[in-house]
């Protein structure tokens, strides 16, 4: 695979017209048009999802020869709280050679400097194998994320399962998961030749007993305490933002005098005891400890 940026022909991504998710450090900080979106999600009806038997979206596979808009919404006009220092920007989604790209660069909005992309699912998903094969940028400040999602816009628990290259330093990846909002279970592992220099692949396999991730194939990290563990179908999101706030974890963020992107090239999602979405997937070779009933 080509390491290399593709920039040739590009198409800006318009955004989703649905009423966009709440999510993360926090919910938004609320104005009037803030206290009326939530007063809108409130109206929709939750999906129920079971500890032991939790509904999902059907298996999937997106290389992005298109923009999927019955699959994915477009976040675009809000933050998600003081700590994000950029503004989500449809103008930051865009397809080029079937890679999406999420870009970060200097562009004022409202009251930030900064625009910034993220694209999520429309759908929920539950166990099953996630896979996404993703190329960062590199820069202090910034995080560039692969995860699943749910929380308190959706009417259910915040729970979430993360990939997420701080990319001051993109020899590593950090893993976590929150369960009802509580995290502590991150953990930074290598990712060889760093995810700044090509293509890379990032896995979890979430199952009634078990969460792992994956990084090219090679197990990297393990969740069995029960506790730890998700219990409702989540979402699946992709994120580039920027922090003036968070320098301990993220870095001390400095304008990095270019447009930045998160380039993805696929993304699956195999329910467990389905078939594998895509010959190279890491749903054709692992073994299933688990089921989902």
């Amino acid at each position: 695979m080509n390491s290399g940026s593709k920039s040739t022909s590009t198409t800006a991504i318009d955004a989703s017209p649905f009423a966009h998710q709440a999510r993360r450090i926090g919910l938004w900080l609320l104005g009037p048009a803030g206290a009326l979106l939530l007063a809108a999600l409130a109206s929709f009806p939750a999906v129920p999802a079971h500890a032991q038997n939790i509904e999902t979206a059907p298996s999937f596979v997106d290389d992005f020869t298109s923009f999927n808009r019955e699959r994915w919404y477009v976040s675009d006009g809000w933050t998600n709280g003081s700590h994000q220092n950029c503004t989500w920007s449809k103008g930051q989604i865009s397809l080029s050679n079937s890679v999406l790209s999420l870009g970060f660069e200097k562009q004022k909005t409202k009251d930030r400097e900064f625009a910034c992309g993220e694209i999520q699912s429309k759908q929920r998903f539950g166990y099953g194998t996630y896979e996404a094969r993703m190329k960062t940028d590199t820069g202090p400040g910034l995080n560039a994320a692969f995860f699943s999602y749910i929380g308190p816009s959706d009417k259910q628990p915040w729970d979430e399962i993360d990939f997420e290259i701080l990319t001051k330093d993109t020899s590593k990846v950090q893993v976590n998961a929150y369960i009802d909002g509580k995290g502590k279970n991150e953990k930074l592992v290598e990712v060889p030749g760093g995810t700044d220099k090509a293509f890379n692949d990032y896995a979890f396999v979430w199952e009634k007993d078990s969460l792992r991730w994956y990084v090219n194939g090679q197990l990297v990290n393990t969740i069995t305490d029960p506790a730890k563990l998700p219990s409702h179908a989540q979402k699946i999101f992709f994120s580039f933002w920027g922090s003036d706030t968070m320098n301990g974890w993220m870095g001390a963020f400095a304008d990095p005098g270019r447009k930045l992107s998160l380039q993805v090239e696929r993304v699956a999602f195999t329910a467990l005891g389905e078939p594998c979405q895509f010959p190279e997937s890491l749903a054709c070779t692992i073994k299933q400890l688990g089921t989902s009933n």
